[in-house]
């Protein structure tokens, strides 16, 4: 029993003797723009991501900063892989005596709005 008889909608079909269906040059375009097109739709999502961590990170230093160093002169946030804290957000306080001073960990995904609760609550309690 051939192929034939199992599947009737193949009766008359040739395969390509061997020879793709693409030639290389288009299957490689076909490659690039699709790799583009995945980098151009990830991309701004990171940098966006990045910017965001960035503006909060500093936000929740110079709160922390004016809390547990007042007379420091500014502060400084930084990522680090191998900080105090492991991989993330790292707050210092830049001039204070004896150089910079690591205050707070903010971690891989900061947050202003617990910096502030958290200044507040020691404020007031």
């Amino acid at each position: 029993m051939s192929d034939h008889d199992d599947h009737p909608e193949l009766s008359g079909y040739e395969p390509h003797e061997g020879r793709p269906l693409r030639s290389r040059r288009v299957v490689n375009a076909m490659r690039l723009i699709v790799v583009l097109g995945i980098v151009g739709l990830v991309l701004p999502g990171i940098v966006t991501t990045i910017g965001v961590a960035s503006r909060t990170a500093t936000t929740a230093c110079a709160d922390w900063v004016s809390y547990e160093i007042p007379d420091a002169e500014g502060f400084d946030a930084r990522f680090q892989l191998f900080g105090p804290g492991g991989i993330g957000w790292e707050c210092y306080s830049v001039g204070a005596f004896g150089g910079d001073e690591h205050v707070v960990s903010l971690g891989l995904i900061p947050s202003g709005r617990v910096a502030r609760e958290v200044v507040r609550t020691r404020v007031a309690g």
